[in-house]
């Protein structure tokens, strides 16, 4: 177990530090009570660190046969989470939801990838940048949305009468 242990020390870390980053980007979703929270952002993570290993090891499996790509599958993780992502926007009447859930699931993947490829500052850098854009701007969002509801409830009587 200790030989497994050592052996396997750096992709354990990358895909613990992916995971950890990604349930914190999960814990705040699910403070303000959104359908993508620590479970889906630590999985999107964790998987977009796994498949950049997996490219890190084929480029070196394959090092020598031409025409092989391993950033192909690091694009295709781009994609596939664009793909998640679009499934949880939703239309509700006039109004879309999902879109800053689809934003978070999509830099999570990021945060994954860059913690696959071992880049953990910059991981931990974007998961707090993140975090901030979460935490800040929601309690700055908070009181212009007050405003802007007072202000068009305020057009909308104006326009009845």
């Amino acid at each position: 177990m200790i030989n497994f242990l050592t052996q396997n020390g750096q992709i354990i870390l990358r895909l613990l530090i992916a995971i950890v980053l990604g349930v914190c980007i999960g814990a705040e979703r699910n403070l303000v009570h959104r359908e993508a929270g620590m479970k889906t952002h630590a999985l999107v993570s964790m998987g977009a660190a796994l498949f950049i290993i997996i490219s890190e090891y084929l480029s070196v499996m394959y090092s020598g046969v031409g025409g092989f790509n391993p950033a192909v599958i690091a694009s295709n993780i781009i994609v596939g989470i664009g793909f998640l992502g679009a499934g949880s926007i939703i239309l509700q009447g006039a109004r879309l939801r999902g879109l800053t859930t689809a934003g978070g699931l999509w830099v999570t993947a990021g945060i994954g990838m860059a913690a696959g490829y071992g880049l953990f500052a910059l991981a931990i850098i974007a998961t707090v940048l993140v975090l901030i854009i979460f935490i800040v701007l929601y309690m700055l969002e908070k009181p212009l949305l007050k405003f802007s509801e007072k202000y068009s409830n305020k057009f909308e009587k104006e326009e009845s009468q």
